[in-house]
């Protein structure tokens, strides 16, 4: 899905941004795996945010969290228990890492995962939670 390009201030503000659910749905996936997509917006209603997850391939082995806004504009993609991401500099970096919105890449660029904000990523309920903190959801969906 091709983003849209935003300034870097902008897209930095957006991340920083808390998030809340927009409804009281009870979203059904940490156990069905497969793809959605919720809704979020911000806490004065003027920005809209999605949040996708997606557990895919044989045992959910492919694994990836991420938050957008104005519709495509991917701000913070998580990926791990999958394949490692090439940057365009040629380096590898290896799964679990963190995809962040750069003005004009957008997220070609992969870092390491931070340790420090991610605790057990064996737990996919616990990094769920780790992530929307990391993208500053401070009402969450109600996801099983």
């Amino acid at each position: 899905m091709p983003g849209i390009n935003l300034p870097q201030a902008v897209a930095d503000a957006l991340l920083a941004m808390d998030k809340r659910k927009t409804d009281d749905v009870v979203w059904r996936f940490l156990y069905t795996g497969g793809r959605i997509t919720i809704p979020l917006e911000s806490l004065d209603g003027r920005e809209n945010f999605l949040l996708d997850l997606h557990m895919t391939g044989p045992n959910f082995l492919k694994k990836t969290f991420q938050n957008r806004a104005r519709t495509s504009a991917v701000l913070a993609r998580l990926d791990f228990a999958g394949p490692p991401h090439r940057n365009p500099d040629d380096v590898e970096v290896p799964t679990p890492h963190l995809h962040l919105y750069i003005e004009g890449d957008g997220t070609k660029w992969a870092v390491p995962l931070p340790c420090e904000r991610f605790s057990d990523l064996t737990n996919t309920e616990q990094t769920l939670r780790e992530f929307m903190q990391f993208i500053n959801v401070t009402d969450p969906p109600n996801i099983r």
